[in-house]
C-alpha cells in the first residue's frame, strides 16, 4: 500500500508505543519514514531516547532518518522539516503522536490542575498537531494523510484520564478544522480512538483497570491489540482512506457505542 511512499512518524517512544505498531505496518507495506524522537537531556550522556529508538529501527532498509525534536520548539519543527525535505523530499503522510501531562495533573482531580500544568499539556498534546501540520504543509504531496492519536476521554469524562481528556477533547476538534483548512490540498487529517493498551501512556493512566472494563463491556468481549492498532492506522495513512477526513475512528470492540455496563450486569439482580 506504500510503496513509493514516504513519510514522518513521531512520538515512538518503545517497541509498546501506538505509533510504533503503525510505523511497523507502514513500513512493512512499502512505506519510507523518517522519525523524530524526544531529545535527551544534555546530562544524560547514554542517550536512552536515541538508543531506544535506534534499537528499534536499525538495519531495516525503510528508516530514512531519526532527528531529535522538542515540539514546543519552533526552531526544533524547522529544523525537522528541513530533514524531512532532505532525505524524503516530499511526503505522503504523517503521523502525529505526542501528547504529555505533568504527573502531578494528570494524576490529580481535573478540577485542581494547575495553571502552568495546563498550559503545557495543552501545547505538547494538542497545538503540536498544529505546529507539525502547519511546518509540514509545503511538504504534503497531493492526497497526503495526517493521523493523530486520540482517545475516548476527549469524548466522555474517564475518571483517571483527567486533565488529558481535556486536552484529546481539543485535539479531536482540531482535526475537523485542519481537515477543513487543508482540504483545498487534498490533504486528508484524521484521528484514532484506541481503547487501552499496555504502553507508556497508558500504564500512566491505569490501563490495568481500564483493560478488564473494556473486556468486560465492549460488545467483541476482549481487549483490542497493538497488531489492530497498527492495521487501522496504516489503512487511515493509506490512500484506501482517500475519501475520509476529519474523522475519529474508534478501535475498541464497541466500548464507545454502550449506553449501559452492558454483559457487566449479567447475573446481577438489579432492584436488591
Amino acid at each position: 500500500m506504500f510503496e513509493g511512499k514516504c513519510g514522518l512518524i513521531t512520538g515512538v517512544f518503545n517497541k509498546q508505543s501506538i505509533a510504533w505498531a503503525i510505523a511497523d505496518q507502514v513500513m512493512a507495506h512499502g512505506g519510507k519514514c523518517g522519525f523524530s524522537y524526544m531529545p535527551d537531556k544534555p546530562e544524560d550522556h547514554r542517550k536512552k531516547n536515541l538508543n531506544r529508538i535506534t534499537k528499534l529501527t536499525e538495519g531495516n532498509p525503510q528508516v530514512a532518518f531519526l532527528q531529535p525534536m522538542d515540539v514546543t520548539n519552533d526552531d526544533d519543527i524547522g529544523q525537522l522539516m528541513t530533514c524531512c525535505e532532505e532525505k524524503l523530499g516530499k511526503m505522503d503522510f504523517l503521523l502525529h503522536s505526542i501528547a504529555f501531562a505533568l504527573p502531578d495533573d494528570l494524576k490529580g482531580d481535573t478540577i485542581d490542575s494547575s495553571r502552568a500544568g495546563f498550559k503545557l499539556a495543552m501545547e505538547i498534546s494538542a497545538y503540536s498537531l498544529l505546529a507539525l501540520a502547519r511546518a509540514a504543509r509545503p511538504l504534503l504531496n497531493p492526497n497526503a494523510s495526517i493521523l493523530t492519536l486520540t482517545y475516548f476521554g476527549g469524548e466522555k469524562a474517564v475518571p483517571g484520564y483527567n486533565i488529558m481528556g481535556v486536552c484529546k477533547a481539543a485535539l479531536d476538534s482540531i482535526v475537523k478544522y485542519l481537515a477543513y483548512d487543508l482540504g483545498p490540498d487534498s490533504v486528508r487529517v484524521n484521528a484514532l480512538s484506541a481503547g487501552p493498551l499496555q504502553t507508556i501512556s497508558g500504564r500512566g493512566a491505569g490501563v490495568d483497570g481500564m483493560l478488564k472494563l473494556y473486556q468486560a463491556m465492549a460488545p467483541l468481549g476482549r481487549n483490542i491489540t497493538h497488531e489492530e492498532v497498527g492495521r487501522c492506522g496504516t489503512f487511515l495513512l493509506s490512500d484506501m482512506a482517500s475519501g475520509v477526513t476529519g474523522e475519529t475512528l474508534h478501535l475498541d470492540g464497541g466500548y464507545n457505542i454502550m449506553g449501559t455496563p452492558g454483559h457487566l450486569l449479567d447475573g446481577i439482580e438489579l432492584g436488591k
